[in-house]
């Protein structure tokens, strides 16, 4: 795992209580939390709390990133705007674990009208706990990645 153990969370309204019970299952993990909203269950936007999470994984503040919003669709969209994210909507623990393995993925999304919190909590600690295999993969990852100028 990397050396750098904080994990950023954020949501839209949609997902409050089940972000904050990530970030609660996460530090039980050792992951240092930083949770940025929103707080309060005014509708928001969600591409807004995508790229904020972004931001804080690609300048290296965090390690990863835990995004959720109603379908987890539209807030990883957005995160997969800012360059050098790699972030994928899961609703089973073994796409967690191989975003992670075979993808590089440093972000995770969630869709809080779609799993339970159980099978969220499973989701997260799938993702959290899996590392990168590098390899043949490494080569694919490269692949994905903008063309250096």
């Amino acid at each position: 795992m990397t050396a750098n153990k904080r994990l950023v969370l954020s949501s839209d309204h949609a997902a409050i209580e089940l972000r904050r019970a990530v970030a609660q299952h996460a530090e039980s993990l050792g992951w240092e939390i930083v949770d940025i909203g929103p707080q309060t269950p005014e509708s928001t936007h969600y591409p807004l709390h995508g790229k904020a999470a972004a931001e804080r994984v690609v300048s290296g503040d965090c390690a990863l990133g835990i995004i959720l919003c109603g379908t987890g669709q539209g807030i990883m969209m957005a995160a997969n705007k800012v360059e050098g994210i790699r972030c994928g909507v899961c609703s089973d623990t073994f796409s967690a674990k191989m975003i992670r393995q075979h993808n590089d993925a440093n972000m995770l999304s969630i869709g809080a009208r779609v799993v339970g919190e159980g099978l969220a909590l499973e989701i997260a600690e799938a993702f959290l706990t899996a590392e990168f295999e590098g390899g043949r993969h490494a080569t694919r990852v490269a692949m994905i990645e903008p063309a250096q100028a």
